[in-house]
C-alpha cells in the first residue's frame, strides 16, 4: 500500500501504525530488488566484455592478437618480461571480468579489473580523455564502474550470495597490496627508446 493513500485513510492509530511498517518494508524490498537488478546489469555488462576483451590477449578469441602479440606489445612499452607482464594483465582482464560477472570472490574480481585498467590507461599517457583522440575514456569508464561494484558488493544475484561465500579481510588486504606493489611497478617502468639515425647507421654499418 502506498504511504500517501495510507495517510489519507481513517483508520485507528495502532493499525495505521502497523500498516505504516507494512508498506514502509514493502517498498524498500522493491527498492532492494531493484539495486541488485541494477548490480547485476552492471556488473555482466563489465565483467562480460572486459573477460572478452582478456580473452583476445589470452587466447586470441574475436580477432584478437593472441598471448605472443601482447607479450610483444607488453615488452615495446617497457615492461620486461613480457611473457610474465602479459599473464598478468590478460589474466586480471579475463579472470577479473568472469569473477565479477559471476559475482564470485567478491571483491577480487572488480580489483582485477582496476588494477587491468589503471595499466591500460598507461598507453594513453599524454592524449586527451577522450577515446577518439586515442585516450583512455573506456579504461577509465570501466575503472569507474568496477569500482562502484567494489565499495557496493555484487548483490543478491551473486554467486557469492548463493553459496554464502565471504573473503576474509586479510585476504583482500593482502590482495590489495600486492596489486598495488605491482601496479607501482609498472607505472614505473618506461618503453624502450626508438633508435636514432645515427644509431640505426651505426646497426646498418656493423651489418656490412
Amino acid at each position: 500500500m502506498n504511504l500517501l493513500l495510507l495517510e489519507k485513510r481513517t483508520l485507528p492509530a495502532n493499525v495505521k501504525k502497523t500498516a505504516r511498517k507494512v508498506a514502509a518494508a514493502r517498498e524498500a524490498q522493491a527498492s532492494s530488488l531493484m539495486n541488485d537488478t541494477g548490480l547485476l546489469m552492471l556488473r555482466v555488462s563489465t565483467g562480460g566484455l572486459l573477460a572478452g576483451h582478456g580473452s583476445q590477449k589470452l587466447f586470441g578469441w574475436f580477432n584478437g592478437p593472441g598471448f605472443k602479440g601482447f607479450a610483444g606489445f607488453m615488452e615495446s612499452m617497457g615492461l620486461k618480461p613480457g611473457t610474465a607482464w602479459a599473464t598478468a594483465a590478460a589474466a586480471s582482464e579475463f579472470g577479473g571480468g568472469v569473477l565479477n560477472t559471476l559475482g564470485l570472490l567478491h571483491p577480487l574480481g572488480p580489483m582485477g579489473m582496476i588494477g587491468a585498467m589503471i595499466m591500460a590507461t598507461k598507453a594513453h599517457w599524454g592524449k586527451p580523455i577522450w577515446s577518439s583522440a586515442g585516450g583512455p575514456e573506456l579504461p577509465v569508464t570501466n575503472i569507474a564502474s568496477a569500482l562502484a561494484i567494489t565499495l557496493t558488493g555484487p548483490g543478491r544475484f551473486s554467486l557469492d550470495r548463493l553459496f554464502g561465500i565471504r573473503l576474509p579481510r586479510a585476504l583482500v588486504i593482502a590482495a590489495a597490496v600486492l596489486e598495488i606493489i605491482v601496479l607501482a611497478l609498472g607505472i614505473r617502468s618506461r618503453p624502450a627508446p626508438a633508435p636514432t639515425s645515427a644509431g640505426k647507421d651505426t646497426t646498418t654499418a656493423a651489418a656490412r
